[in-house]
């Protein structure tokens, strides 16, 4: 492949004492793609994430953004490249105490209250890209739907506009028409502002919608890899196992 992954793992391993989370990882995502891991609880997915993130420091392995190694940097140089990232986080992890425009703005003034009247504007327009209008500028995430309250994290993790958003089960706690809406949104999104997209879910319909490709992450790597139409039928029993949800397989 020409030019560098925007993220690229290189025989990445984890573990927890006995527990071998991570084991010889592998994983490239190309610019602008929308890759999705699934596999189940416990699987790893959320550790890769926070490794790539810098939240975890790998017990062996390489991991590249943009063709640098971000596990060789120092920290200064980290906090360059986690400048890049914007996060939806499972459960939303809005702040109850800060009001819908401040919570969209919290990774610009970093929690202060600078500059109200243009954060005021960047909130009104990143929540308009994810379809909530100014009436809900004022209300604290307490008065807001789910679904509404995965809008303004969705709003939040965009504001900052990042070259790369991991989405960590994004439709988890949704019911399955609110869950369409967000799939909907994050398609949009990466569409429209040219993002690379990693999400990790277990979420089948949800992965077959919002991903290019699709890679399942089993015993500590990637077991398969290919195109979302591929899913359903590509022939590995984890896939197969894991898609059509059979208690008889491979996985145990």
């Amino acid at each position: 492949m020409s030019g560098p992954a925007k993220i690229e793992l290189i025989d990445v391993a984890k573990r927890f004492g006995d527990n071998v989370v991570l084991d010889g990882l592998d994983l490239r995502v190309e610019p602008g793609e929308s890759l999705a891991i699934i596999g189940g609880s416990g699987s790893g997915k959320s550790v890769t994430i926070k490794c790539i993130l810098g939240l975890m420091t790998p017990d062996r392995g390489r991991i590249f953004v943009d063709g640098e190694e971000v596990t060789a940097m120092k920290p200064g140089e980290r906090e360059r490249a986690r400048a890049k990232f914007g996060m939806l986080f499972q459960g939303g992890a809005l702040f109850d105490s800060l009001s819908v425009w401040r919570n969209v703005t919290f990774a610009l003034t970093r929690g202060h209250f600078v500059r109200p009247r243009e954060m005021r504007r960047v909130a009104e327009e990143n929540l308009e890209k994810v379809g909530l209008g100014r009436e809900v500028m004022e209300l604290r995430p307490s008065e807001l739907s789910g679904g509404m309250q995965k809008r303004v994290a969705l709003a939040r993790a965009i504001a900052p506009r990042p070259e790369i958003i991991f989405f960590d089960e994004p439709t988890t706690g949704l019911d399955p028409i609110r869950a369409d809406v967000i799939n909907d949104l994050i398609c949009e999104l990466v569409e429209d502002l040219g993002v690379t997209a990693l999400t990790i879910t277990h979420d089948m319909a949800s992965a077959s919608k919002i991903a290019h490709r699709i890679a399942m992450l089993y015993d500590g790597r990637i077991v398969w890899s290919g195109p979302r139409d591929r899913l359903y039928d590509c022939g590995n029993p984890y896939v197969e196992q894991f898609v059509q949800g059979r208690a008889e397989g491979p996985i145990t």
